[in-house]
């Protein structure tokens, strides 16, 4: 039944009730009969009155109640973009206002679980790709040993070289995806304790000496007297600094130059550790998207290189699990400048 029916449904019981009550009076003689009548056409004009008011005070909520439902239906067959207009009685437009706030909610959540799927799918084309290759060397090289078509003893070395560093290549892959997903379920551990940030440059540096060595690279380190100890947790910002050195080692040039410089902020609030390198540069539009895992500026490349797409990412979320923030500054041609800011 409608809610105009229900209405129109009790003003007439009302209305009978009165009616019946006027009756009941002339029955036991309490009111005369040409009382009774006026009183009953007193009554059925009221009764006709207030229907009419009732048809037409309640038409903007039945036209707003309506404007609900059709919005309803639009909602189940997905579509989000209409909002409900603000009419009618202040509770109602009360109720059209937080519709639209659902609306736009769900619209949101739809848009989040679209995008999520298509880097569930772009995630799983990704890690298929970046496994199969190192798995794809190592059955190669295998096969070729279990064949026996490496006969002399040098060729042999090499081949189980290549096959050991795929496969380090590739557990390295593997930790890089669990640790990734440890950090995005909240699942990491985080306990941080004061330390040096010099330290943590140094002890990164020793680690990656002879990578350096191998493209004769020249490092200078810009620390200032006094730093205060960072609360952190050291292996995780040792990760990000040696992400960092990697990629800039990476795409340098042989005899490049790599700046690294630690600087606290005016305030004291944070300290900003950087590495500028003279690689091949980042374009403007790609800076933020270096960040997202597996995104590669040049594919090709990055793969010849051996660059899975997943060291930013994990930088990205260590240095937020610390209150921080991380960025780029770079321009094609012009090296690239990593930074990122720790809390004092």
């Amino acid at each position: 039944m409608k809610l105009r029916t229900y209405l129109w449904l009790a003003n007439g019981i009302s209305t009978g009730f009165i009616i019946l009550s006027l009756l009941f009076s002339y029955n036991r003689m309490l009111l005369t009969f040409d009382v009774v009548v006026w009183l009953s056409i007193v009554t059925l004009l009221s009764a006709a009155v207030s229907t009419i008011i009732y048809y037409y005070s309640t038409k903007p909520v039945l036209s707003s109640i309506e404007r609900v439902t059709e919005q309803s239906r639009r909602i189940a067959e997905g579509q989000f973009l209409t909002d409900v207009e603000l009419s009618g009685p202040r509770e109602v437009q009360q109720l059209a206002e937080q519709f639209n706030h659902m609306s736009a909610r769900l619209h949101e959540s739809f848009e989040q679980i679209r995008t999520s799927e298509v880097s569930r799918r772009e995630l799983v084309e990704n890690v298929s790709h970046d496994l199969r290759t190192p798995l794809a060397s190592i059955r190669s090289f295998v096969e070729a040993l279990q064949d026996n078509v490496v006969r002399d003893e040098e060729t042999f070395r090499r081949y189980l070289a290549t096959i050991a560093l795929e496969t380090s290549r590739l557990s390295g892959m593997i930790e890089d995806l669990f640790q990734l997903s440890r950090l995005q379920a909240g699942a990491e551990k985080f306990e941080p304790i004061p330390y040096h940030l010099e330290d943590l440059i140094i002890e990164t540096l020793q680690s990656h000496d002879l990578q350096m060595e191998e493209k004769k690279l020249r490092v200078t380190v810009d620390i200032p007297e006094h730093l205060p100890n960072i609360s952190l947790v050291p292996i995780q910002i040792k990760r990000v600094l040696g992400n960092f050195l990697q990629n800039a080692i990476r795409y340098s040039p042989v005899e490049g130059k790599l700046h690294i410089q630690v600087e606290p902020s005016a305030d004291g609030d944070y300290v900003e550790v950087s590495l500028v390198d003279e690689g091949e540069g980042i374009s403007e539009n790609e800076t933020e998207l270096v960040f997202e895992r597996f995104y590669r500026a040049d594919k090709s490349r990055s793969r010849e290189k051996g660059g899975a797409g997943l060291g930013l990412a994990i930088a990205k979320s260590l240095v937020e699990l610390h209150g921080g923030t991380i960025g780029v500054d770079s321009q094609l041609g012009a090296g690239s400048r990593f930074w990122f800011r720790l809390l004092s």
